[in-house]
């Protein structure tokens, strides 16, 4: 998810946003880590692109080089073959373009032999990782006082983690034995597959990992996203994906706990600095409660 870092009161300022820096050039793209960061980021990516080359060469970026830093200050970086091709995130998006995108889903999720994928740590904010975020968040006062459709919504949410499985103490710390393990490539973003007019490649893999297709899929579904600037056809999406019930069941608890984080990040607006349009929380206050009332 990328943002769901960002603790739901961050200062102001472009920065909470984004972990890297990237250079554009012709040829090839430098993508530089924040040294605050850790070496996670770089990491995870590293080895995912290192992976999907040698499983699933074409959807993602080739490697080229990769700088380890010297020191801790110093910034790792990756460089990467440029890909051709816009974001999906902004653009209208028909028929060809949800199943070009469904098809480079499906080819990381699908991309390494199971002993690798077995070997392979959890993605960043799995769901026992999100929960604890979640949890953490509602232990803390808000900065500011939430509007009164954001507040019952945030309620329902906590009477809703309260109860589920998701929230239970021995709620499983990875996939779950019902449902296959996948590689997942961890956030989101429409803006991180690039469509080229005949099919769909990926960039970002700094919170890949093992994963399962439910909690992935609710990870493009629930982005913020799939509705801002222009939405697309979620449930089209969806129905390119054959899930077992299993993962049906599980995709839309899945569902609720990410549009639950991205309500929390959202009503974390300053509105001082604003960086949503007015209602923006409020209309995800409204998403919530639809799918906590089983709506699509």
């Amino acid at each position: 998810m990328n943002a769901d870092r960002t603790p739901p009161h961050p200062p102001a300022g472009t920065a909470r946003w984004h972990t890297h820096d990237l250079a554009l050039h012709p040829d090839r793209v430098v993508k530089r880590f924040r040294p605050a960061e850790g070496l996670g980021p770089y990491t995870r990516e590293r080895r995912a692109l290192t992976l999907l080359a040698a499983h699933a060469p074409g959807v993602a970026p080739v490697l080229l080089s990769a700088h380890d830093p010297a020191v801790p200050a110093d910034p790792p970086a990756l460089v990467m073959s440029r890909l051709p091709g816009a974001p999906l995130r902004g653009n209208p998006l028909g028929e060809r373009q949800l199943t070009a995108w469904a098809q480079a889903v499906r080819t990381v999720h699908a991309a390494l032999p199971p002993t690798d994928l077995a070997r392979l740590p959890l993605r960043y904010g799995h769901q026992r990782e999100t929960v604890e975020r979640v949890r953490a968040w509602y232990a803390r006062p808000p900065d500011r006082p939430f509007g009164p459709a954001v507040r019952r919504a945030l309620e329902a949410g906590r009477d809703w983690l309260d109860g589920s499985g998701f929230g239970a103490p021995d709620a499983p710390h990875g996939v779950p034995p019902d449902v296959p393990a996948v590689f997942g490539a961890g956030d989101g973003n429409s803006a991180n597959y690039l469509w080229d007019g005949r099919r769909v490649r990926v960039v970002d893999f700094e919170e890949s990992g093992r994963s399962d297709r439910a909690y992935e899929l609710a990870e493009i579904v629930e982005h913020v996203s799939a509705r801002v600037p222009r939405p697309f056809d979620t449930a089209a999406f969806l129905r390119r994906f054959p899930l077992t019930p299993a993962e049906s069941a599980r995709l839309r608890d899945c569902r609720i706990l990410l549009a639950l984080v991205w309500l929390f990040l959202l009503a974390a607006d300053d509105p001082a600095h604003p960086r949503n349009p007015p209602g923006t929380a409020e209309r995800q206050a409204r998403l919530l409660r639809r799918r906590l009332d089983g709506a699509a």
